[in-house]
């Protein structure tokens, strides 16, 4: 790895352009360097991944708003969209769009977690449209996923945005250009300048994550990957972009994070050497905030344990600074109390996770969080005596460098009502590579036919799961086709049909 320091400079002093972040990130981008067979197995892992979530989203409100958005931008030859028959083509942005959409709706895929927080899988959905529109191989689409990985973790264990309340995409939308400069072998300059122009118009707040979550987190990601095509088709053109976008005296740094005395280094691979990133991210078994992983295995846990939670007097969860103030009671978020929550807000809330994870012993995407099952009186009760306290020996784990100490659990101490106390701790998830249960190939494949069972057929499902077997000898013609059509045997013939203005 060569560590890069970036800090601002005045318009007068530099810096020079090969030494700015955006340049070093599009050298890596422009770097021809093949995948390790290793990576190339992680990336096929990570194509299922999302294809089971997005599956599993295909009916919900916000994912078939998208996909209404973007069938109205037939294009030729344009990308395919999640759901739609593989016949059915948009322009590329709106497929990285709707697709986006599906793949985060559920907040169930991948994660990345370090000085700021990321769901890298959230690269595929752009670079896989680009490729399929451009007549790209299967090679050539790992490769580009591979880096879009790469760049995103690099940006994330260098750089803190949730600290100033910037939202985490800001660091997609440059990884997802960047990754796309890979797939087309764009050069240096080109990539560049699509680095900057993503960060440019990616840059937003942390409210959608924050209050009464709307349906916006979901689309926030998608946004940013449909950015992200628009900023390298513009830099095609041979347009720029502000610049340097990182390190300017008016720029993203001094403005909006750290401010004109902020430095920050970002690690990236050295030329020539292989993009491994993707190999230290992680995926979820369960459908919830990462952080709320590894709770989840130990509410299950210890859920024999407590018996009759009615016995419960109070549950206190120690944990690391984010989890208490991003999902738990140091949020100071009373939508996270409240049954009357959207889902997306449930999901960010440990406090009602931990405790239906304690009664129920399972975790499901849809179950979990129904609005009967939210306002059940005795999970109410349950809920509401649910605290969390930041523990600084956890949110020293949360930050460490070495993966075998890096942990996103806690500590749980349950007091019952006769005095006596259960506790017991985690500190990463059963899926985590490190953890109980890894997940591995099978596991993907698993969770993707139990999320695609009841909406794409299993012929389809066969389908797709050989083309992504067989990823690096996809022709362009095979990763045009690399997408599923729901069942129209099990389509609900009821679902309403939103309406804009196009």
């Amino acid at each position: 790895m060569v560590h890069h320091i970036v800090r601002v400079h005045r318009s007068a002093d530099g810096p020079a352009k090969a030494e700015q972040l955006a340049h070093r990130i599009a050298e890596v981008a422009a770097d021809p360097v093949e995948l390790d067979a290793d990576v190339m197995e992680m990336v096929r892992n990570r194509i299922i991944d999302n294809a089971s979530v997005a599956a599993a989203s295909l009916h919900r409100r916000p994912v078939r708003a998208a996909r209404a958005q973007a069938t109205r931008h037939p294009f030729a030859p344009g990308a395919t969209v999640m759901g739609t028959p593989l016949s059915t083509r948009v322009s590329p942005e709106w497929a990285a769009w709707a697709n986006g959409v599906a793949v985060r709706e559920l907040d169930y895929h991948d994660t990345f977690l370090a000085a700021d927080y990321s769901h890298p899988g959230d690269n595929i959905p752009p670079v896989l449209a680009v490729a399929q529109h451009v007549g790209c191989t299967g090679r050539d689409l790992a490769r580009g996923i591979a880096t879009g990985y790469e760049i995103q973790v690099s940006l994330v264990r260098g750089i803190c945005l949730h600290a100033h309340k910037i939202d985490h995409i800001a660091h997609l939308g440059p990884s997802a250009a960047a990754g796309i400069g890979t797939l087309l072998k764009l050069p240096v300059e080109t990539v560049y300048q699509a680095v900057q122009q993503a960060l440019h118009v990616t840059t937003t707040t942390r409210q959608s994550r924050k209050g009464a979550i709307s349906s916006w987190k979901a689309y926030a990601p998608a946004f940013a990957g449909k950015m992200a095509v628009e900023a390298v088709d513009r830099a095609m053109r041979g347009e720029g972009a502000p610049s340097p976008a990182y390190e300017g005296e008016d720029g993203f740094i001094a403005w909006l994070l750290d401010g004109p005395d902020a430095e920050y280094t970002v690690d990236l691979p050295a030329r020539g050497h292989a993009k491994r990133a993707i190999l230290e991210t992680y995926t979820k078994e369960h459908s919830a905030e990462y952080q709320s992983q590894a709770l989840i295995d130990l509410a299950r846990r210890m859920g024999p344990r407590i018996g009759d939670t009615a016995r419960v007097r109070t549950i206190t969860i120690h944990t690391s600074h984010h989890t208490h103030y991003v999902i738990g009671t140091g949020s100071g978020d009373p939508q996270k109390m409240d049954p009357s929550a959207s889902r997306e807000t449930l999901d960010h809330s440990i406090m009602y996770i931990f405790a239906v994870a304690l009664q129920d012993g399972e975790w499901h995407h849809e179950r979990s969080y129904t609005p009967r099952r939210a306002a059940r009186p005795d999970t109410v009760e349950l809920w509401h005596k649910v605290s969390t306290v930041e523990d600084p020996a956890w949110t020293k784990r949360y930050h460490a460098t070495d993966p075998a100490e890096k942990a996103f659990g806690g500590r749980v101490v349950v007091e019952l009502d006769d005095g006596s106390v259960i506790e017991d701790e985690i500190a990463v998830a059963d899926a985590h590579p490190l953890g109980a249960r890894p997940f591995a190939r099978p596991d993907y494949i698993a969770k993707f036919r139990a999320l695609a069972d009841g909406v794409v057929s299993l012929a389809e499902q066969d389908r797709f799961l050989d083309l992504v077997e067989r990823l690096p000898e996809l022709t362009a013609t095979e990763v045009a086709q690399l997408s599923f059509s729901e069942d129209p045997d099990t389509a609900p013939r009821d679902l309403p049909v939103s309406k804009g203005l196009f």
